[in-house]
């Protein structure tokens, strides 16, 4: 897709008013799945304000490291979920949970701190080596693939597919066709070809998608009839006027730390740094692609590894969340053909301020699930194209490339998972990391000389033969 807008682009140049609203787009797309990570691990003790303050700083953080060249959001990373569950389920006290959580995420980023570091004084062409198009596109697209159930369950509100003759299958289906509306909106704002309008098309379907919930859940409220309540306005009446910082809980939790507590938040923590370094390796070739310039090169992945690291020791310092880069930004920026880094760093701003503006930030936890469902059907879809469009230049008639695609694409689509429990906590891999892990495996087995001893020695006949007809 043709950008509309290249990462140097400046507020001068898109407007300044416009700015704003494409930093606004941004938000709404990284918006549900930031605020769902605190909300999932333990949303009696964790605030969606503080996830929210804690991504802006993080993804600040990460544009120093990267000097602006990068237009990505860092947002709360779901891969650390059983971590974060770890260190809450292994404190004795909520303050030395929070302690774990800061803890956890220091040494998950030192892990970072430390590739990069390897990365600066090896380089970076053993990436390319490790891992070339056969591997990272199909992984890209098993990222996109494997949160399609997430999109079609939030579409249907969590009621399920079928629709039976009972107030919960009607809801389902209420859900489904606000999600479709939403969906629909995006595609017609997406191929329209006003300009304007083409790039703001999340702001406009999630609009359209929330003002038809709403109507629906006002005549729902009148005439009490619960299949129609959508939204749930009552989250006005308990809004926490605040963000609840983790560092100021944590601190508190240091007379209650010892060696075996420690112990159990580095095997949480560490072991899946490594896993989010593969994904942080996808997403940044993913953006490469849509943008035409090689991230990994410039502005390096060493840098983009640092700010990656400590965005996510600074995010969970605030937030208590881990960061890391975000598919649905991704899908923001080649959808909309908005890449502008300035773009993202206001949409970081935006964050910041409005984790402290507690109407707007219920305002926005208060969209209903089969909206974003609706605008996720097109974001994950779009992260699923992008890895398949890398394959295009890969030549699938090689046995050694279709193997390795082939046994990425059913790993990650069959969903396959490990996790490995231990006493003090556990290692899960996601089912992108299995893939990964596997394609590069079958990647190594078939690209070694064992293998190919045949094509050598005939490669070697040939160069001997030429050798000879050059002579006479």
């Amino acid at each position: 897709m043709k950008l509309i807008y290249n990462t140097d682009a400046t507020p001068k140049q898109m407007g300044y008013g416009q700015t704003l609203l494409f930093a606004l787009q941004q938000l709404l797309a990284i918006l549900a799945a930031t605020i769902l990570v605190p909300m999932i691990v333990n949303p009696a003790e964790m605030t969606v304000s503080a996830a929210l303050f804690g991504a802006g700083v993080g993804t600040l953080v990460y544009q120093l490291f990267t000097k602006f060249r990068s237009p990505v959001f860092l947002g709360s990373s779901f891969a650390f979920l059983s971590s974060m569950g770890a260190a809450f389920a292994g404190a004795v006290t909520a303050a030395l949970g929070f302690l774990g959580l800061i803890i956890g995420a220091i040494l998950a980023g030192l892990v970072y701190v430390g590739l990069a570091l390897v990365v600066k004084f090896v380089g970076s062409g053993w990436v390319d080596k490790l891992m070339p198009a056969a591997i990272i596109g199909p992984t890209v697209a098993i990222i996109g693939l494997s949160l399609a159930g997430n999109a079609v369950s939030d579409s249907l509100g969590g009621a399920g597919g079928v629709f039976p003759n009972a107030e919960v299958g009607y809801k389902g289906l209420i859900y489904l066709v606000i999600a479709l509306i939403t969906l629909f909106t995006v595609i017609i704002c997406s191929v329209n070809n006003r300009k304007m309008i083409k790039l703001i098309p999340f702001v406009i379907g999630i609009a359209v998608g929330y003002v038809i919930a709403s109507i629906l859940t006002v005549i729902g409220n009148a005439a009490d009839v619960d299949t129609l309540k959508i939204i749930n306005f009552d989250a006005f009446k308990n809004m926490d006027w605040k963000p609840d910082f983790s560092f100021l809980h944590a601190f508190k939790g240091f007379k209650d730390m010892n060696a075996a507590y420690f112990g159990t938040i580095a095997v949480a923590y560490i072991p899946v740094a490594f896993v989010v370094f593969a994904e942080h390796i996808a997403d940044h070739k993913n953006l490469s692609s849509i943008i035409d310039r090689d991230l990994i090169s410039d502005p390096g992945l060493d840098k983009t590894l640092l700010g990656d690291g400590v965005g996510s020791m600074v995010g969970a310092f605030f937030g208590g969340c881990p960061n890391t880069t975000y598919g649905e930004s991704i899908g923001c920026v080649a959808i909309s053909g908005n890449a502008s880094v300035w773009t993202i760093t206001c949409t970081a701003v935006m964050a910041i301020i409005a984790s402290f503006i507690t109407p707007f930030v219920t305002l926005l936890s208060t969209i209903p699930s089969c909206v974003m469902g609706g605008v996720c059907f097109a974001l994950y879809g779009f992260i699923a194209v992008s890895g398949l469009k890398m394959l295009q230049k890969v030549d699938l008639g090689d046995n050694k490339n279709l193997f390795t695609v082939s046994s990425i694409l059913i790993a990650g689509v069959g969903g396959l998972s490990l996790t490995f429990a231990f006493d003090n906590g556990q290692i899960t891999l996601t089912s992108v990391a299995c893939a990964l892990i596997l394609g590069i495996v079958v990647r190594l087995i078939v690209s070694s000389k064992f293998f190919n001893k045949e094509d050598a020695a005939s490669d070697e006949t040939v160069a001997v033969s030429a050798d000879k007809e050059d002579k006479e």
